[in-house]
């Protein structure tokens, strides 16, 4: 799928609209009491520093005139105070503004991570993990500016302009008339750059995507570049992302900046009529205190405006990503609940598939009418061809996919009509990849059973003979394994994985490949352990290496998305047919070596 390469830009599925604007509302809501303190402490701040202008108006028209010391002191004072409470005011209002923003900033990256969690393997299998991480991120953070400072301040601005206006009409409205003048020119230049600005910043956010998702990829597989020398070759293609997305950020910047100068030459243009009208009269007489505080109060109008162009500018800019934000939480999880789904109850183990159907989106079936029944303590292995469909089985069985056509029941229940959480808790599935996370070898073990104590822990591992090799580590449980597990062999995360598995307890277990990577001799003392791990539990197993399946109570020879044939390891030997002949070829295989 052309989506899943680095190199290819990612195509919008929706545009923006303003229903992602309302949406962002929804993540504000939870702290409408803190922002309305705010606002109303915005509000408090403005009325104080439109005094200043209205108290420099009374000192020049009425106090100096007159030689009023009195007064003089008293418009002091207020001018003073004014200062104060509006420094005050500031303070706690970039400090509430600032909390505010990071808390809904953390509710919506926890909101998209959670969704992330849903959704199906196929989201994950089409496009780059560097293009979804880059959304939870990078996407999230640059919204930070514009929720933290820009929606308050938005609404602060707004209020400054209005309290603005209210002075400038109460003392001459004539002269705000004239302020007023170039705001038609100033929304033709907004409406000029805002359409090429978005389309800047949509292509930023593909090159920006496509940067991250080749270095998520490098990272993921420094190995294989290393041993094939491929470092040269990496370098150049980083270098042509790289330069990419530096060409889209210039020309986004340069569009975006056009704004601002345009804005600060009304501004100034602004004030250069408001001096020559009050100087030649042209309609308008006012007095010098007067032409004063209109010079302050088209100060005051200005910056506002100014700001709230710069919020706009950061609208447009965050349109492009929230564009992206939105895709990703809109992506409708494919496997859910039914709408009357109930509890599973606790699951014995009988397993049965009837007629069961099974292809991949519009491709062809996978799986073609494969029907068995499982009772509750046989193990069962899968047998057969890469891509016979034998990891489908037990991919449908966890209900990881969801099937075409049939039913698959556990204990006579359909899967699909169970909450899946109570299906998935009593199961365990055991990959080829094993996955270990970064933290202790105890924590890993546990996590399964968040509550197990470290005796559970070190009573599982010592089943499965993986207890000597963790006690001879430095710190023994308590030892520290890195992302992935990468200090650990291929094997030793494979028996970390079987403990984890066996302290979870499942009902059924399902191990895909699961002792691939284990060698002859820790193979020869996993046996025991395992026969522990699969007694009085359903399991499924899937093993190329044949030795490790020959005590399994049926083994499937699957192929071309059926079941060829079924029986215990003698009776197919004895049949000599599918099984026999893969059997034969693989021991032949042996002898040579």
């Amino acid at each position: 799928m052309a989506r899943n390469k680095f190199n290819v830009d990612e195509e919008l599925e929706a545009e923006f609209d303003m229903t992602h604007l309302k949406r962002i509302m929804v993540f504000v809501k939870p702290y409408q009491k803190s922002i309305y303190i705010t606002l109303f402490v915005i509000l408090l701040a403005n009325v104080a520093t439109m005094l200043g202008p209205y108290l420099t108006k009374v000192v020049i028209d009425t106090a100096i005139p007159q030689k009023d010391m009195t007064l003089l002191a008293w418009l002091g004072v207020a001018f003073v105070a004014s200062v104060i409470v509006t420094g005050l005011c500031m303070w706690y209002r970039i400090g509430a503004i600032t909390r505010i923003g990071q808390d809904i900033l953390k509710d919506m990256r926890f909101s998209i991570f959670e969704h992330l969690q849903k959704l199906p393997f196929a989201y994950f299998d089409s496009r780059p993990h560097g293009k979804i991480l880059i959304r939870v991120v990078n996407y999230i953070n640059t919204l930070s500016d514009l929720l933290s400072n820009g929606l308050i301040n938005l609404i602060s601005d707004i209020l400054s302009v209005v309290v603005t206006l209210a002075f400038m009409f109460a003392i001459d409205v004539k002269m705000t008339l004239y302020s007023l003048i170039l705001i038609p020119v100033l929304f033709v230049i907004v409406m000029v750059i805002k359409n090429a600005q978005r389309r800047a910043y949509q292509q930023l956010s593909n090159k920006q995507s496509n940067l991250n998702a080749y270095i998520h990829e490098s990272i993921a597989g420094i190995k294989v570049t290393q041993s094939f020398s491929r470092e040269t070759e990496n370098h150049e293609i980083f270098t042509e992302v790289s330069d990419a997305y530096r060409e889209s950020w210039m020309k986004a910047v340069k569009i975006q900046f056009l704004l601002w100068p345009g804005v600060q030459n009304i501004a100034v243009i602004t004030t250069c009529l408001i001096y020559f009208v009050g100087i030649k009269g042209l309609g308008v007489e006012v007095s010098t205190g007067t032409l004063v505080a209109f010079v302050g109060y088209v100060g005051n109008f200005w910056n506002p405006v100014i700001n709230i162009g710069n919020f706009y500018n950061s609208l447009i800019t965050a349109t492009a990503y929230l564009e992206r934000i939105f895709e990703t939480m809109d992506v409708e999880p494919d496997i859910i609940d039914a709408p009357n789904a109930r509890q599973m109850p606790t699951i014995k183990g009988n397993v049965r598939f009837d007629n069961v159907y099974f292809r991949y989106e519009e491709g062809k079936n996978i799986l073609k009418g494969i029907s068995f029944d499982v009772k509750a303590g046989e193990s069962i292995a899968l047998v057969g061809p890469t891509g016979a469909g034998k990891t489908t089985v037990i991919n449908l069985l966890s209900r990881f996919y969801d099937i075409n056509e049939g039913e698959i029941s556990v204990d006579g229940e359909n899967i699909a009509e169970v909450k899946l959480r109570s299906l998935r808790e009593q199961m365990g599935v055991m990959l080829q990849d094993t996955f270990i996370f970064s933290g202790t070898i105890l924590e890993n073990i546990r996590y399964g059973k968040l509550d197990a104590t470290e005796e559970e822990v070190i009573a599982a591992a010592k089943v499965v003979r993986a207890h000597d090799f963790i006690s001879a580590l430095k710190d023994g449980y308590h030892a520290e394994v890195k992302e992935r597990g990468s200090t650990l062999s291929a094997g030793q995360r494979q028996l970390i994985s079987f403990a984890r598995a066996l302290l979870a307890d499942p009902k059924i277990l399902i191990l895909d490949e699961a002792t691939s990577s284990i060698d002859t001799q820790t193979e020869m003392l996993l046996q025991e352990g395992l026969e522990k791990l699969l007694e009085g539990r359903t399991s499924f197993i899937i093993a190329h290496r044949l030795s490790t399946i020959k005590n399994s109570s049926r083994i499937f020879y699957i192929d071309n998305g059926r079941i060829q044939e079924s029986g215990s390891h003698d009776e197919l030997m004895a049949k000599k047919g599918y099984y026999y002949q893969l059997y034969q070829s693989q021991f032949d295989m042996l002898q040579a070596l």
